[in-house]
């Protein structure tokens, strides 16, 4: 799959341009997670590469970046982009639909938001079901959103699910951009505290959320980081060609995929990484 070699003000910028020109695209978040999740899954890998911007969302894929050469790549953590994207929203005028939580959250979070950004505009909410939306419930869900007239989508309903949930979505939509942001709907609602600065910075993160959440994620570290690590040892990350570092590009994320401009941190020898940009 492949991984944006952006820094935060890039995938700002990048999506700023999108919104001004009427480019209808979306965001994916991803860490080492949906990295090695889209390598057993085809359909995943597809919805990360027909992105507009898939960023680097944990230390590991900065590393990776640097490695191949994009020195300019940081982490873009997914609670801070949403920060950022909505105060640029807040002076532009953009509305924003909140799509995702448990019941209650993202009314809750619209609030939150509005506190903090005055003059922001929430133009809905909705807590889907846990379980896949049936046709009618799924088409009700996009008449509401269209019906609102949002401008950005943001999607709170956790890797995989968010990342195949924006790849159908997206042609049905008329809001310019959607971006998945998982649990930043639960950490700005106030109702989940988020990982000291320094644990982010150092890649170690991880162990924070498994120290919370041990039940629910110690089979994902135990099965994905060995084997990211792995991979990454077999298959070194490259950088095809070199670009300037305004230019937001895809960077691979897995063993053997080709692509002109584009860093490598393995893939698929079938995947072909895109580029908005060139890197």
């Amino acid at each position: 799959m492949s991984i944006s070699a952006v820094d935060p003000h890039m995938a700002v910028d990048e999506i700023t341009g999108w919104i001004e020109t009427g480019k209808r695209d979306y965001v994916c978040v991803t860490g080492v997670h949906g990295v090695m999740e889209s390598q057993r899954d085809p359909a995943l890998r597809r919805a990360y590469n027909a992105s507009g911007l898939a960023v680097p969302d944990g230390m590991p894929m900065v590393w990776a970046g640097h490695r191949a050469g994009a020195h300019w790549m940081r982490r873009v953590y997914g609670p801070d982009l949403m920060l950022s994207v909505l105060g640029r929203a807040a002076e532009r005028g953009w509305s924003s639909f909140l799509y995702g939580g448990a019941p209650g959250v993202p009314e809750l979070l619209g609030e939150q938001l509005v506190a903090r950004f005055p003059g922001l505009k929430i133009a809905g909410a909705y807590s889907p079901p846990f379980r896949p939306l049936t046709a009618h419930e799924s088409d009700a869900v996009v008449a509401t959103i269209n019906a609102s007239g949002a401008d950005l989508v943001w999607v709170g309903i956790g890797a995989p699910k968010q990342e195949l949930w924006m790849a159908e979505h997206r042609s049905r939509l008329d809001a310019l951009v959607l971006i998945g942001v998982g649990a930043a709907f639960d950490f700005h609602a106030g109702l989940k505290p988020q990982a000291p600065g320094w644990m982010q910075q150092s890649g170690l993160e991880w162990a924070y959320r498994l120290a919370k959440e041990p039940r629910r994620l110690w089979r994902r570290y135990l099965r994905n980081n060995p084997d990211y690590l792995a991979r990454i040892a077999l298959h070194p990350p490259r950088l095809r060609s070199p670009a300037p570092p305004e230019s937001p590009c895809k960077a691979s994320c897995a063993p053997g995929c080709t692509a002109s401009s584009s860093a490598h941190l393995p893939a698929p020898a079938s995947t072909t990484a895109h580029q908005p940009g060139s890197v």
